[in-house]
């Protein structure tokens, strides 16, 4: 299955912030941030604790992609 021109062209070039963006992609950082520091809290060192950490750095930064690829690009 090939993922097509345009497809990698969307993913792997830059996309500048536009309106509200930037607002959106710092609500989410600290979101995850608050949540990374729960589990920090709550969890024994581990390689669970890791894993979640890095599941929410992961996470944050598709939604902010999404947000950066997905909304219609102003001229």
């Amino acid at each position: 299955m090939s993922i097509g021109e345009a497809e990698l062209a969307t993913r792997f070039t830059f996309h500048p912030v536009q309106g509200d963006q930037g607002h959106r992609y710092e609500t989410l950082r600290e979101m995850g941030r608050r949540f990374a520091e729960m589990v920090d809290q709550l969890c024994p060192d581990s390689r669970e604790k890791s894993t979640a950490v890095t599941k929410i750095e992961e996470a944050v930064m598709h939604a902010n992609a999404a947000i950066a690829r997905r909304e219609p690009q102003v001229p």
